[in-house]
């Protein structure tokens, strides 16, 4: 199994396809976008198959998410996910998207074994979308969005970043919105991951302002009849439910004494933190002709050394080199 040395245990793979993505969010990267990975260096679909294989089969990951960049970007995706989804034990399978193309894709990646998906809308307003994206695809994700709910890729999640002075305002308007087409929405403080580095705690918008906005115009209730665990996000009973709304506030409420997740990038690092500033090769030994067992006790070893918390609080913390797009969600 992959333990730290702090008890916890990684169970929950997150596995990003690509580095690549067709918007340029704000909190992301900048509007001329980044130097992209070499694509000798990405892993093949065969080698993220066979990576996936091992996390599943021989150090108990119950749970993949696949990420980007965009993961819809990558062409072999419905392959992986179909692999994925063959293995035993079966993983839940899961896929985080800016939605974009997924009108055409939905339903068959829900075919070929996808079990849900989030997807990130920040704003309801196309000219706010504009400004955060920088570039004019709302439309585009809301297509999406009804697509992954007609396929059954449910339930529909929703990950909305509020930024101050521009999205700052629509809390309850993509509650309401959400309500109205039976999506679960979850709010995300913004965090130090972008590649401008330009992130300042004063224009965080923070899980008590979330929260005091949404109860404002809401009854918000614990929601007892699911616990959170090591899920990221708090949750609340809209209204008495059994519509719910979420709040991951990685920032201001730390959880990482219960994290369970592990990453690997696209070019193959075992990160054992969102904001790990150490990664641990898999792709060199796999390419050396490492066997299974060899990258199994790498991963292992990969895993040990997480420290307690991420650190943000901390004075001394340091902001990861790597952006998000190159990290994986």
């Amino acid at each position: 199994m992959l333990t730290d040395s702090f008890g916890r245990m990684a169970t929950d793979l997150r596995v990003s396809l690509t580095d690549r993505c067709n918007l340029r969010c704000a909190y992301c990267m900048p509007p001329e976008g980044l130097d992209w990975l070499p694509k000798p260096g990405l892993l093949t679909d065969d080698e993220l198959v066979r990576l996936i294989t091992i996390a599943v089969e021989r150090l108990g990951i119950r749970e993949v998410r696949l990420t980007g960049g965009e993961p819809l970007l990558r062409r072999g995706l419905a392959k992986i996910i179909e692999h994925t989804a063959r293995l035993t034990p079966r993983p839940e399978t899961s896929l985080t998207s800016n939605g974009i193309g997924l009108d055409r894709l939905a339903a068959p990646l829900r075919a070929a074994g996808l079990d849900r998906i989030n997807i990130s809308l920040d704003t309801l307003r196309p000219e706010t979308f504009r400004k955060l994206a920088r570039r004019d695809r709302l439309p585009d994700v809301l297509a999406g969005l009804e697509a992954a709910a007609g396929a059954g890729l449910t339930p529909v999640k929703v990950n909305a970043v509020l930024m101050r002075g521009l999205n700052d305002d629509e809390a309850v308007p993509l509650l309401r919105f959400c309500l109205d087409h039976g999506y679960e929405l979850r709010f995300i403080e913004q965090m130090p991951l972008d590649a401008q580095h330009g992130w300042r705690r004063a224009d965080m918008v923070t899980a008590d302002e979330i929260f005091a906005t949404l109860k404002a115009e809401f009854d918000l209730t614990c929601d007892d009849e699911h616990e959170r665990g090591s899920a990221p996000a708090e949750t609340f009973l809209v209204d008495g439910g059994p519509a719910r709304v979420g709040v991951i506030a990685s920032v201001t409420r730390p959880f990482c004494g219960t994290c369970d997740r592990v990453r690997l990038t696209a070019d193959g690092q075992v990160r054992n933190c969102l904001f790990a500033r150490t990664e641990s090769d898999l792709r060199g030994p796999m390419r050396r002709g490492a066997s299974d067992t060899e990258l199994a006790e790498q991963w292992r070893r990969a895993v040990a050394g997480k420290l307690p918390g991420h650190g943000i609080n901390d004075p001394s913390f340091l902001q990861p080199d790597r952006p998000m797009s190159a990290i994986g969600g």
